[in-house]
């Protein structure tokens, strides 16, 4: 059994489960500005037409 005083030492991608630096950020942000964009886009678009 453990002591309780000790620490213990995990590396980063085992205690997450996953690799990083996958490009994930990259695509959220991008399909983040899209998005916004296309709402804009439909907001914009037919208070222009009136």
């Amino acid at each position: 059994m453990a002591d309780i005083k000790e620490s213990v030492r995990i590396a980063e991608d085992a205690a997450r489960g996953a690799v990083s630096n996958t490009g994930l950020r990259y695509v959220l942000g991008i399909s983040l500005a899209l998005a916004i964009i296309a709402m804009s886009l439909v907001w914009i678009v037919p208070a222009l037409a009136r």
